[in-house]
């Protein structure tokens, strides 16, 4: 099946799923990364939109920790970058109304929350299709060890995801019922 009807098919299921917006536990995600974490470390988040799962809790308990936050901001080229950012600051609305920080302090975050549309048991994932993930990940392959933490509900899981070059697999996936690894 192509990715745009996956995409569609699984939109439409996550819509229906996530109506009441549910939000993942902390702890659980917390759990997951306290390994890999330090006071040094920076979290690059996201904002969540299109019935995303909210993970802005969970970014103001790491924060509320004194870890680092930061968010992307789309650049020209279907390329982003992550920029410094705190739960208490205002964040601007992008071309596609998603809010983004102020571009003021460009960081390279050790660890990214990626939200998922569908997503398979080797930890591939179909995103919107503007490929920003992708080319983020294959930007900082040669600069930095980043650990990517794909964050999704259960029911956004499919048989396999058809890939191409581009496409980058996550290091572990978290959902509401398990977690991928």
């Amino acid at each position: 099946m192509l990715k745009s009807k996956i995409r569609k098919r699984i939109l439409n299921t996550r819509k229906k799923r996530n109506n009441k917006n549910i939000k993942f536990s902390f702890q659980k995600i917390f759990s997951e990364i306290k390994t890999k974490i330090s006071k040094k470390k920076i979290i690059g988040g996201y904002y969540p939109v299109n019935f995303e799962i909210d993970i802005l809790d969970v970014l103001q308990e790491l924060e509320a920790k004194s870890l680092q936050l930061c968010l992307p901001a789309v650049k020209k080229n279907n390329e982003m970058d992550y920029y410094m950012w705190s739960t208490k600051n205002l964040l601007k609305v992008n071309k596609y109304g998603i809010p983004e920080p102020e571009q003021i302090k460009k960081v390279i975050p050790d660890i990214i929350f990626v939200p998922i549309v569908a997503f398979d048991n080797r930890l591939y994932r179909i995103g919107y299709g503007g490929g920003y993930y992708d080319r983020y990940i294959q930007k900082l392959s040669n600069k930095k060890k980043l650990f990517k933490i794909g964050i999704a509900h259960s029911c956004q899981k499919i048989n396999k995801v058809p890939i191409n070059k581009f496409d980058k697999k996550l290091d572990i996936i978290i959902t509401e019922k398990y977690i991928l690894r």
